[in-house]
């Protein structure tokens, strides 16, 4: 005889609201803090490319994922306490660029993975083990690539033949400029360049640095890129243009300024392509096992209203080679 199993009312509701709920639970939103010794206006056409990055991946801020931004102003001292600040928020990821930032981020956390958009020599620094198997909690993109630095001489050379006399502004605490330095002494010697060196290491150097130029009668400058020159752009660009120096920067953002000319690695590409490291680890992937990139995407970038401004003509066959010329 088969026994009968009675489910009573009360159990029965009890399983069809808890099954409703379980359903009805909504999903936790990735939080994504974003930490940056810049300025939001400064920053734009980085957290731009970025935002890009996420959407063309499915991520749509302020609809299935959150991001928190904490902006140092130009004041590299502030960033442990921002970044600390997004540790308490129990952000998912977080994402930086610039050897400063991404170590005090690092400080700051061992177990919340960090992704850089932009760093200098990870390897060399100390932040990652190697660039195939980064190992911890950071991975992302290097714009490491210190021949650039020699490149960018000859393009300055090329453009302008009877330059003799290059003043280089770089930061001597930052590993990878230091990497940079020696490329471009050695490009100089090549190039029958004196190279002069313009050490600024935070942004009460540049005055004094820009006296340096004028006294060792510089007539041209070159600028490697990174938070403090790159922060005070404006400043280094309208030097040039005062002094009617030619000038090569690193990234296009100092063309964009006023500058005459950049060539290196696309900070906006990179900044995009950090949204795939977010993407990957949203997923499951673990930073450790996500080898860091390399720069993949190089750009001359030439601002013709620059040069007429400060009387200054570009060969045809030097705007030929450029990727970006602005009118």
């Amino acid at each position: 005889m088969k026994k009968k199993i009675f489910i009573s009312p009360l159990l029965t509701v009890f399983l069809i609201t808890g099954s409703l709920a379980e359903a009805q639970q909504p999903k936790k939103i990735p939080r994504i803090g974003f930490l940056s010794v810049s300025s939001s206006s400064a920053d734009r056409p980085a957290d731009e490319a970025f935002q890009r990055g996420l959407r063309d991946l499915g991520w749509v801020e302020g609809q299935n994922i959150v991001i928190d931004y904490r902006y140092a102003e130009g004041k590299p001292d502030r960033l442990p306490d921002l970044a600390v600040e997004l540790v308490r928020l129990q952000v998912d990821i977080i994402v930086t660029a610039g050897e400063f930032a991404i170590r005090r981020a690092k400080q700051a956390t061992k177990t919340i993975p960090i992704v850089m958009a932009n760093s200098g020599d990870p390897v060399g620094s100390g932040l990652v083990a190697n660039l195939a198997h980064p190992g911890g909690n950071i991975t992302g993109l290097s714009i490491l690539s210190p021949e650039l630095s020699g490149k960018a001489l000859e393009f300055l050379k090329e453009s302008f033949p009877k330059v003799v006399r290059v003043a280089i502004v770089w930061n001597p605490n930052n590993a990878a400029k230091v990497l940079d330095f020696k490329e471009a002494q050695a490009a100089a010697a090549k190039l029958g360049v004196q190279l002069q060196s313009l050490e600024v290491r935070g942004p009460k150097d540049f005055e004094s640095a820009f006296k340096s130029a004028i006294k060792e009668r510089a007539d041209a400058l070159t600028v490697r890129a990174e938070a403090v020159t790159l922060f005070h752009r404006k400043q280094v660009v309208d030097f040039a243009v005062t002094r009617r120096l030619p000038a090569i920067y690193e990234l296009s953002e100092f063309v964009e300024a006023g500058g005459l000319m950049a060539y290196g690695p696309s900070r906006s590409d990179n900044f995009r392509r950090a949204a795939i490291y977010v993407d990957k680890i949203l997923k499951g992937a673990k930073p450790a096992d996500l080898p860091v990139e390399q720069p993949m995407k190089f750009e001359l970038v030439i601002n013709l209203k620059a040069a007429k401004q400060i009387g200054l003509t570009i060969p045809p066959n030097v705007l030929t080679l450029a990727d970006k010329v602005i009118k």
